[in-house]
This record gives structure tokens, C-alpha cells and sequence, in this order.
């Protein structure tokens, strides 16, 4: 794995990249302009490794390049070349020995200190990767998150944040960095002064709004939920504006006994277009509880069923389903239900569940319905054959129906009650047939299907 931040250069980066090669090439060009006859040997040599190289033939790039050493082996660039090929090939001695001698030539190259690091880095190496680090550090800052980074691997946690302090100081905050120290905090259970960390960010920094909501979530986690109320209360005060301090601030105001504020936080956050789906799933299902136990606010709860509908987001819409189905409104659950597969066409499970509400309102043409457009996505689900041939026995389509659950039979696996409940179902088929014998031998492999061996 490699610790280094991708730095994605784009079209300027690519740019600057074919400079450094070509500047490699012209020192190598020039160094042999002497070699007489060599010369024209060791270029065509040069470029052939190159050109193996890039077409990912790294055993023939190394080859060329061990003849180009014979001609002339003071060039460093040949060393780092052989290391590259040797990297791809996970020959990771050989590449280590290659780039240490490029290293001895030219100390003070980023690149091949670069190239050596990532030896190490694929070795497990941390000790040998770290002294690496510490040459490149002043390169470029990257290098010295890297370097917090592998402290972090091998628990030197005072380093760590020693260096993620002087870069937060330097550079500013980020989230990569904040990251890393959370990881040491939580690895030596320093909460005292991941707290105290934030809370020096606040005062350093009062009108940035993620570093209370950062101390709102540490104090709700450690258990100290006055403070974390407190700091909500004021980060509101300094942004009234703020929409994410209200994922925190309706359960506050709900363990606070006060209803209203909590539901006037609630819809801020259901409204939000800064708060992700999940976030709103969390919000809306503490809603449901809410006023399953106060039903005076029900009304509030339509309101945000009303802004759900226009959210694009399935989730909070199943949630709202299965709220009404507790409520006993069948038909309100297969509207929001059926919303929700608009958005999430392919959600067996959501599709399941509208059939299953069609038959329990004994809607059984429009159950039949939904049931033989699901079989033609899902052909191999069993209960969809099953909940066909109730359907169709409830509408006196008795022929249809054992067709239907005769071919759902093949699909069953293992379940003994599925098996048991379709040939229930052919038994019912029967019966509508007037076909008492045929009824009863298959109520009777039902039965012994459910009869505990």
C-alpha cells in the first residue's frame, strides 16, 4: 500500500513529468558524448530500455539497461531506471540495491529517494521508509504527512502529532491530517486532549462552523451531553444559518423536553441540502418514534412527508412506508412505497412489500398484476410465484394458479415452510376445481412438510 497523497497534476503536472525525463535523458546524452563509437551504442541501448518500459516489458527494459552500465556506469539515471523496472516486477531487493546506488551517485534527487521510499513502503519497511522521509521532507509537505503517517503504523504517536501540529500550524487544518489524529486519539484513548484540541480550534477560529460541530460530536460521544448542547446552542447563535448544528440540536431539544424547537430542528434538517440521505434516514425514523408516542404532533409529521416526496431519496420514503404500515394505512405505505421504486427501480424488497400490501387490501387483480410484471425482472424469486398463485385463487383463476406455483416449486431451496405454503396454495386451487382428492393429497405433503421430524 502506498502512504503517499496522490497529487493530481493534470495537464501542467504531465508537463512538468516529461521535463524530468527529458532532463534525465539529456545528462545521460551528454555524459557520453566522449564514448566515440560507445556513444552511438549506449543511445540506442538508452532508449530501448525506455521503450520496453513503456510497453510494460520491464525483464528486457533491464537487460538493456545492464548493457548500457557495461558502456558507462557513473550515470544515475541507469540505477533509478533498473529500480523502476525491478518496483514492477515486486523484485523489491534488487530494486532497493539499484536505487541505492543511484542514491550514492546523486544524494540529493527527489525522485530517486521517491522511488526508494515506495521500496520500502511495498517491504513493510517502516523503519528504513521513515529514514527515506525525513531526506524528502523538504521537498515537498506531502512527504512530511507521509511521515506522520507512518509513525502512526508503528505507534511513535508523540512524532505523529508533534508533526501534525507543526503541519496544521504551517499549512492550515485538513481533513487528511484531522483524520491521522483522530487515529492517535483513539488509539491512546486521549480524549482530555482531543477535546482540548478542538476546543483551542474554536477559539482560535470561532467562526468555523466544523470545528464546533467536530467538539459537539467529541462531547456527545465521551457522555458529556450538557457541553455538547452548549456548544450547539452557541454555534447557532454565531450562524443562525447553520443546518448541520441541527442534527444534533432535535435530540438535544427532545432530551430536554422541548417538543417544539425539536420539531422545528427536524425540519431544518429534513430540508437541508447540505445533509446526506443517510443523515436524513436517522432524523426521520427518530421522527416516527417521536410522534408514535405523542400523536399530537402528527400533523407536523405530514409536513415532512410532504418535503420527503421532493427529495429524491428513497430511503426517508420506505421509512415513512413502514411508519404508516404501523399505523395500520395499507394505502398510504404503497404510496410512499411506490415513490420510493420510482427512484430505486431495482428494489426487490420494496417491490415485495407493495404486492404484499395490494394482497392484504385484497386488491388481488392489482396484486396478480404487480406479480407477473415482477417475474419478468425476478423470475427465479419463489414467493413472487407464490403471492401470483394466492392472487389468482382469490380471483378464481384456479387453472392459472397451480401453473404459476407449479413453476415457483423449481425455485425452492431448503425451505421447507415456503414448500409447505405453495402446496397449501395448489391444495386451495383444487378445491376451486371441485377436485376434493387432489386437495387433500397436497394439504397432506403440506402437513408433512410442517410435521417436526
Amino acid at each position: 500500500m502506498r502512504f503517499k497523497t496522490i497529487i493530481i497534476f493534470g495537464f501542467w503536472g504531465l508537463f512538468l513529468v516529461s521535463l524530468e525525463s527529458h532532463a534525465q535523458v539529456e545528462t545521460v546524452l551528454n555524459a557520453t558524448e566522449d564514448l566515440g563509437e560507445a556513444d552511438d551504442k549506449f543511445q540506442e541501448l538508452f532508449f530501448e530500455a525506455l521503450k520496453q518500459k513503456g510497453i510494460e516489458n520491464y525483464n528486457r527494459s533491464v537487460e538493456a539497461l545492464q548493457k548500457c552500465i557495461e558502456i558507462d556506469d557513473s550515470q544515475s539515471v541507469l540505477y533509478f531506471e533498473m529500480g523502476k523496472n525491478y518496483n514492477q516486477l515486486k523484485n523489491f531487493g534488487a530494486a532497493e540495491e539499484a536505487l541505492k546506488k543511484a542514491v550514492k551517485l546523486e544524494p540529493d534527487n527527489e525522485w530517486y529517494l521517491d522511488e526508494l521510499y515506495d521500496v520500502y513502503v511495498h517491504q513493510n519497511d517502516y523503519d528504513r521508509a521513515i529514514k527515506t522521509l525525513k531526506q524528502l521532507v523538504k521537498y515537498h509537505p506531502d512527504y512530511k504527512e507521509d511521515l506522520a503517517t507512518l509513525f502512526v503504523r508503528t505507534k511513535d504517536y508523540n512524532e505523529a502529532i508533534k508533526i501534525l501540529d507543526e503541519l496544521d500550524q504551517e499549512f492550515g487544518l485538513s481533513a487528511s491530517r484531522d483524520f491521522l489524529r483522530n487515529q492517535v486519539y483513539d488509539a491512546t484513548g486521549q480524549k482530555k486532549e482531543q477535546i482540548e484540541n478542538l476546543q483551542e480550534r474554536v477559539e482560535n477560529d470561532p467562526d468555523q462552523e466544523s470545528n464546533y460541530l467536530a467538539l459537539i460530536y467529541r462531547y456527545s460521544e465521551s457522555g458529556d451531553i450538557e457541553k455538547a448542547f452548549e456548544t450547539s446552542k452557541k454555534l447557532l447563535e454565531i450562524n443562525p444559518e447553520s443546518q448541520l448544528v441541527h442534527l444534533a440540536l432535535y435530540k438535544f431539544y427532545l432530551d430536554d423536553q422541548e417538543p417544539e424547537k425539536a420539531i422545528e430542528s427536524m425540519k431544518i434538517a429534513m430540508k437541508s441540502p447540505e445533509i446526506k440521505a443517510e443523515a436524513k434516514v436517522l432524523v426521520l425514523s427518530d421522527f416516527v418514534r417521536f410522534v408514535g408516542e405523542n400523536p399530537q404532533y402528527e400533523q407536523d409529521l405530514v409536513e415532512v412527508s410532504a418535503m420527503v416526496g421532493d427529495s429524491n431519496d428513497s430511503k426517508t420514503l420506505v421509512e415513512l412506508a413502514q411508519y404508516y404500515i404501523t399505523k395500520g394505512e395499507k394505502e398510504k405505505a404503497i404510496t410512499y412505497y411506490s415513490e420510493a421504486l420510482q427512484l430505486e427501480g431495482d428494489n426487490y424488497g420494496v417491490l415485495r412489500n407493495i404486492i404484499v400490501l395490494h394482497i392484504g387490501l385484497e386488491q388481488f387483480d392489482l396484486a396478480y398484476k404487480k406479480t407477473a410484471e415482477a417475474l419478468v425482472k425476478y423470475p427465479s424469486q419463489p414467493e413472487l410465484y407464490l403471492m401470483a398463485g394466492l392472487s389468482l385463487n382469490k380471483i378464481n383463476r384456479f387453472k392459472d394458479a397451480i401453473d404459476q406455483l407449479n413453476m415457483g416449486l423449481d425455485y425452492i431451496i431448503d425451505d421447507n415452510k415456503l414448500e409447505s405454503d405453495f402446496y397449501y396454495q395448489i391444495a386451495q386451487s383444487y378445491l376451486g376445481l371441485e377436485q376434493p382428492n387432489e386437495a387433500k393429497h397436497f394439504t397432506e405433503k403440506a402437513n408433512k412438510l410442517e410435521t417436526p421430524k
